[in-house]
């Protein structure tokens, strides 16, 4: 992302940030989010943020400090969409707990499909650009991924419950390896623009848990 690419005309943000204030805010992220998705960090430039969000160039940093201050508020803006998107799947009590899982993946495979496989994870396309991040990046992803890590791990330790998985399961670590592999797949899925990885690492791991 190109800072270069929108005049430095910081100001202060108005006085008074009503609703019109938040607004833009939160159309810039979603643009942002929307973008990077497709693109990553490093290749998005804020020109074609500010234009898919509709806000004036020069407007930009009313609202934000800076792009890294703005690739901040990205990662935890996704974070917390994508932990609510967990949550619909794994609060399902009327699945079993691996059906759960099972629901996330269906829901990840039709989103992927809705959008033509141009879309991935966020934080998994920032992770594989770290190297060219901000560094206070690192922290947030990292946190990111053990928020997502404990959210798998508490559906396994009901599976576990359930007797669905072996009682000696390691749940911490497997949901762990479930990230690992997840991130894989979808990027998988984005170069054969399909979502059978999705589904064959699905496959692959609920037959490794109940083993």
């Amino acid at each position: 992302m190109d800072e270069k690419t929108v005049k430095r005309k910081r100001g202060r943000p108005p006085k008074h940030q009503g609703a019109g204030y938040q607004d833009t805010r939160q159309a810039l992220i979603d643009a942002g989010l929307a973008v990077l998705t497709e693109k990553g960090y490093c290749y998005t430039g804020l020109d074609e943020i500010l234009r898919r969000a509709g806000v004036p160039k020069g407007s930009f940093y009313h609202y934000f400090e800076n792009k890294e201050a703005f690739g901040r508020d990205l990662i935890e803006a996704y974070g917390r969409f994508f932990a609510r998107k967990l949550e619909r799947s794994f609060s399902d009590a009327s699945l079993s707990p691996l059906a759960r899982i099972d629901a996330f993946v269906e829901g990840a495979k039709a989103g992927m499909e809705k959008y033509g496989y141009r879309r991935g994870c966020l934080i998994g396309n920032l992770g594989q650009e770290m190297s060219a991040l901000p560094e206070s990046f690192r922290v947030l992803l990292r946190e990111t991924f053990v928020d997502w890590e404990t959210r798998v791990a508490r559906v396994l330790d009901e599976a576990r419950q359930a007797g669905e998985i072996p009682a000696h399961a390691e749940t911490q670590l497997q949901a762990r390896f479930f990230w690992i592999g997840w991130e894989g797949a979808v990027l998988r899925a984005k170069l054969e623009q399909s979502s059978r990885p999705l589904g064959q690492f699905a496959q692959g791991f609920i037959a490794l848990v109940r083993a």
